[in-house]
């Protein structure tokens, strides 16, 4: 009687263990992906973990296709993009059995921009491709000083990458001597140290220290993206393996909140309410 009862007690105390590690591990939440997307996905986690601190979460970058890459090897929980995802990525999650589900929660634009000290304010999307497929390379063709136009793009795991190559260069490849850059931050930092630089960040990344030009006659701004006057806009995502469960869904209907998007609009982007 005494080894059965002591055997009940062990497989309880085992059962409570396995209780302990699945609530652990449902107190952690992987977020990875998108640098566009990424301040929101940071804000929203402090504040989130403010409200819940027994809940951990983790916030990288690293582009748009390594965050959708991390949730197809079930690497992270959500993944941030600035563009849909791919097809093929489509076909490799299935093959996986990862059910990418998108969730879209917020809108940009894509602000072209220069050293402030540029004379330069306005291109059209035509001389834009002009100067990313290598066909302009001198301000001085453009109305600006006769200077070498230094292009600085990013690189192809970044989802601003996609959406600037389709809307804005009609997928034509970019100069093979433009600096390509990891992220936002590291483009920006660039443009705004450099005076013949031209790049281009999502609107959240638009500081005093670098000058957005206007396209096309529209400035780069959250109400010409609502309005869907300017050219270069996109919708954002957080993607989630399948209909979002526990903590995943609990963050997402978090960002998707009023309280979310007033964060959202905070971090320079545009709301969906």
């Amino acid at each position: 009687m005494k080894r059965i009862i002591s055997q009940g007690l062990l497989v309880l105390f085992i059962f409570g263990l396995m209780a302990q590690g699945i609530c652990a591990e449902n107190k952690r939440l992987v977020i990875q992906g998108s640098t566009t997307v990424l301040p929101i996905a940071q804000k929203c986690a402090e504040v989130f973990m403010q409200k819940h601190p027994e809940i951990d979460i983790s916030v990288r970058g690293g582009g748009s296709g390594t965050g959708i890459a991390a949730l197809i090897d079930r690497i992270c929980d959500i993944a941030d993009s600035s563009r849909p995802i791919k097809k093929k990525e489509i076909l490799k999650a299935k093959e996986k059995g990862i059910s990418p589900e998108p969730h879209v929660v917020a809108m940009d634009g894509i602000a072209v921009i220069v050293h402030p000290s540029n004379q330069v304010n306005q291109l059209s999307l035509s001389r834009i491709k002009n100067i990313y497929t290598g066909k302009v390379s001198n301000w001085s063709q453009l109305g600006g000083k006769n200077q070498k136009i230094v292009v600085v793009s990013r690189d192809v795991a970044s989802g601003t990458y996609e959406c600037f190559s389709k809307l804005a260069l009609k997928k034509q490849r970019v100069r093979p001597d433009a600096l390509l850059q990891v992220s936002n931050a590291a483009t920006a930092s660039i443009v705004k140290r450099t005076k013949g630089a031209i790049g281009y960040v999502g609107l959240g990344y638009l500081s005093s220290e670098v000058k957005a030009l206007t396209i096309d006659g529209v400035v780069s701004s959250v109400e010409t993206v609502l309005k869907g006057t300017y050219p270069i806009s996109r919708p954002l995502f957080m993607y989630t393996n399948g209909k979002p469960k526990g903590l995943a869904k609990d963050f997402i209907d978090f960002v998707l909140s009023e309280e979310g998007q007033k964060i959202v609009k905070e971090q320079g982007f545009v709301s969906l309410k």
